[in-house]
């Protein structure tokens, strides 16, 4: 079997070191890892299947000495919009997990269930990884759009601290000790708001128009990962006091006529997608459900009687999985299956 040479940059934060597990498990073919990170993470050790690696610092020099094929990026906007083109230059294909280059008409947003025809035209050599709230909707509305033709899809999404990053992720374990142990609140490191026993509204920055950057991104990604920038689409996104998992309320409206039955019956039959949707029983999916899961988790499907055509339903998987590291990983799977239709830079 042929193997490549494989970075993974940002190896030492929490989607870095998920997106090891995650080549782990698929056993996809490393012939060669090179960990990348910044200069204060360099130097310290990284476990892989059990050996340990050295991680590298990412830097031009580090880039052109090592020339690794494919790129798994988890560095943030700022270091993609550096080091990705780096990378490309030098001969790998940059799967980059930040927002930097998601809307570039020369860089395709790739869900491998959704759009995979998408990840072999990328001029500039690099494709984007989607929004982690953005993935698990493509997946679960593309087969339904396909079926029924989507006219609305309105958003509500209950987003998980581990979607913050670590920072985000400690400000809910300090603000739930503080409560568990009667003490207090130590000065918060990523949200304007306590997070232990709250929501807020508000992820990324404020816009212009009114919307947060996560809620706008939703509305974009959706667009060009559909190719359909005629579906209207709003979103209100929100963080949660939960560390893995985004849950989202997504209502749909259909130019078709689609019925609960119809729409279990599709979504039942589409591979990564598990339906759990009895709630006469307490059935339906949970964070917890989707905890370390692939897969995408759909349940709560009934009528919106307020349309013709419209359907409520509860969509749930794993942020830091499906939502960065898995489809990340799947995208490298999907390039390495088609390299006759699109080669590996120099590979």
């Amino acid at each position: 079997m042929k193997t490549y040479k494989v970075a993974v940059v940002g190896a030492t934060g929490m989607v870095g070191r998920k997106m090891l597990q995650v080549l782990a498990e698929r056993d996809f073919p490393v012939g060669e890892l090179i960990p990348f990170a910044s200069a204060k993470s360099a130097g310290s050790q990284i476990e892989y299947r059990g050996k340990k690696y050295t991680v590298v610092e990412t830097n031009e020099e580090n880039i052109n000495k090592y020339r690794p094929e494919i790129v798994i990026m988890s560095a943030g906007g700022k270091a993609s919009g550096i080091y990705s083109p780096m990378f490309a230059a030098a001969g790998g294909i940059v799967i980059d997990n930040s927002a930097y280059w998601r809307m570039d008409e020369n860089v395709p947003l790739v869900v491998p269930e959704v759009n995979p025809e998408d990840a072999f035209n990328h001029p500039k050599g690099i494709i984007a990884n989607p929004n982690c709230s953005t993935i698990q909707a493509m997946v679960a509305l593309n087969p339904l759009h396909k079926a029924f033709g989507i006219k609305r899809v309105i958003y509500t999404t209950f987003q998980a601290v581990s979607g913050a990053g670590v920072k985000g992720y400690a400000d809910l374990e300090n603000g739930m000790k503080a409560a568990a142990e009667g003490t207090e609140l130590p000065p918060l490191q990523k949200f304007p708001h306590p997070i232990a026993g709250n929501c807020i509204p508000e992820i990324d920055v404020l816009l212009d128009n009114g919307y947060y950057k996560e809620e706008q991104k939703m509305i974009d990604e959706t667009h060009k990962i559909m190719h359909a920038p005629e579906i209207r689409v709003t979103a209100t996104c929100v963080r949660v006091p939960v560390y893995y998992g985004h849950s989202e309320s997504i209502n749909v409206e259909f130019e078709k006529p689609a019925t609960p039955e119809q729409v279990r019956e599709v979504l039942s039959k589409v591979p990564g997608i598990i339906v759990m949707d009895d709630p006469g029983n307490h059935v339906y999916p949970t964070a917890l459900d989707a905890a370390d899961h692939d897969e995408v988790y759909v349940g709560r499907i009934r009528r919106d009687f307020t349309v013709e055509s419209g359907i409520n339903m509860w969509v749930v998987a794993d942020n830091i999985r499906k939502g960065a590291a898995t489809n990340a990983v799947q995208i490298a799977q999907l390039l390495i299956a088609g390299e006759g239709k699109c080669p590996v830079h120099n590979a």
